[in-house]
């Protein structure tokens, strides 16, 4: 069977941080592996050239480009996060948000009795909501 992961690709040299705070929010955050970037090979040395973590349940896969792109992640495509609780969903609110862009703050929109999307230092779109 085949399967499907999203796939975030980073440039500047991020990815290892990002996932680092990906995997620290969430209690079921874990790298699974990281393949590095070797002497000779496209890009920085020692940048990832592909990792896979878990978080939230999803697994996802990232990289640092070796290539200067002329795009970056968009809002468009985030990752929807049902919190167990308001506790839980201000917490990663605060530490997604933290120098990144509050797109819509925590709130009662009508489709959800609370509600928030903001995007991370890296550009990383998140909607979290209250089930």
């Amino acid at each position: 069977m085949s399967k499907m992961l999203p796939f975030l690709m980073f440039q500047g040299g991020h990815a290892e941080t990002a996932m680092s705070l990906y995997v620290a929010l969430f209690e079921d955050g874990e790298i699974l592996d990281v393949t590095r970037r070797q002497k000779g090979e496209a890009g920085v040395e020692g940048s990832i050239k592909l990792a896979r973590f878990r978080a939230a349940g999803q697994g996802v896969m990232a990289s640092d480009s070796p290539v200067k792109h002329a795009f970056d992640f968009t809002p468009s495509w985030p990752f929807f996060v049902d919190c167990k609780s308001g506790e839980e969903q201000e917490r990663l609110f605060a530490e997604l948000s933290n120098s990144g862009e509050v797109l819509m703050p925590l709130s009662d929109y009508g489709f959800s009795k609370r509600f928030g999307w903001a995007a991370d230092r890296f550009g990383v779109s998140w909607q979290l909501n209250l089930a």
